[in-house]
């Protein structure tokens, strides 16, 4: 093998010199590739470990999408609305015009979760405060979406909105976390005026670096009172 096929292997993921007999990978590269689908279906259709979440004194919520993962995969519409309970909940709960709300959602990868929210949290909460950021009780919502984050911003109007959601996962990596966010999100908010800290995992971004870039994020968007395309 050259010395310049082993830095590419070494530099991604991707499966690239599996070996094989004509058109056809071989066995180990197969079974390989049925494993990782495997995992990314477990994590799509497996469950948030609570007591991952337990530290953090989540009030936790459910989009109309909560009722069955199958309803959530089928309907994104609905994960981006609250159920009505929950958004009298989130009210209920929630402070009005705090600078940053934060929510948590496992999205399409509950390993996502499980794997990386306890390190990028606290991190993300520890780097609000060393900018002066206010960051007030945060939600746990079960099969939400990003879009989630409009309905959240019509309710508590903080001046920014992040929402930590699974990634849809792939065959190289099923737990890698987002980090969305918006300044004063509202309904009608169009996709070019969110921003995202994608692929938070140990094989991305590392989740202690995401957390603490995102809290300078936050201070940036406030100030300028602006974020995305809007963001100069």
């Amino acid at each position: 093998m050259s010395s310049q096929l082993e830095q590419l292997l070494k530099s991604t993921p991707a499966r690239l010199h599996v070996g094989g007999s004509v058109m056809r990978p071989s066995t180990q590269a197969m079974l390989k590739m049925w494993a990782d689908h495997a995992a990314a279906m477990d994590t799509v259709f497996g469950d948030v470990n609570p007591q991952v979440l337990e530290p953090f004194d989540l009030v936790w919520l459910q989009s109309r999408a909560a009722e069955t993962k199958k309803i959530y995969l089928a309907r994104p519409d609905l994960g981006r609305l609250l159920h009505p309970d929950s958004a009298e909940l989130l009210v209920e709960k929630g402070t009005q015009g705090a600078d940053v709300q934060v929510l948590i959602s496992n999205g399409l990868s509950s390993e996502a979760i499980n794997e990386n929210i306890s390190d990028v949290y606290p991190a993300f909460l520890q780097s609000c405060k060393q900018y002066g950021l206010s960051v007030p009780q945060a939600f746990y919502i079960e099969n939400g979406r990003v879009a989630l984050m409009d309905e959240v911003g019509e309710l508590l109007k903080p001046k920014a909105v992040v929402i930590f959601i699974g990634e849809r996962p792939g065959l190289a990596n099923p737990a890698s976390l987002s980090a969305y966010f918006c300044y004063q999100p509202r309904k009608g908010t169009i996709e070019a005026e969110r921003m995202v800290i994608s692929n938070i995992s140990q094989q991305g971004t590392p989740p202690l670096e995401a957390g603490a870039h995102l809290g300078a994020l936050m201070r940036k968007i406030i100030d300028k009172q602006a974020s995305g395309i809007n963001l100069v």
